[in-house]
């Protein structure tokens, strides 16, 4: 489930949708997929695009977790990581593990 759609700005660490999994997965949303020779072209016909969950401030509080914290503008509410670099992030979960 998307949380933003295709024309909204992101930047790095902006939470983008849901994973399915209990554990972060790190994407960059504005690289377009390569396809190969080996996917047919009537495969990709019959995807849908599902409009992005639009999330009020109570719900987006209710999602986030301890890492996570809650932007409002006036134009917008997002949900990001309180450490925006995916490296920083990485090398902090490895120092609490090593603790």
């Amino acid at each position: 489930v998307l949380f933003v759609s295709p024309t909204t700005e992101v930047y790095e660490g902006m939470i983008i949708g849901e994973n399915s999994r209990s554990d972060d997965m790190d994407v960059n949303i504005t690289k377009e997929k390569k396809l190969t020779n080996m996917r047919s072209s009537t495969s990709e016909e019959t995807e849908k695009v599902i409009p992005p969950r639009v999330l009020s401030l109570e719900q987006a509080l209710e999602f986030i977790r301890e890492d996570e914290c809650v932007e409002i503008t006036p134009a917008a509410v997002r949900i990001r990581k309180v450490v925006l670099d995916a490296a920083t992030r990485g090398r902090a979960v490895a120092r609490a593990k090593r603790a």
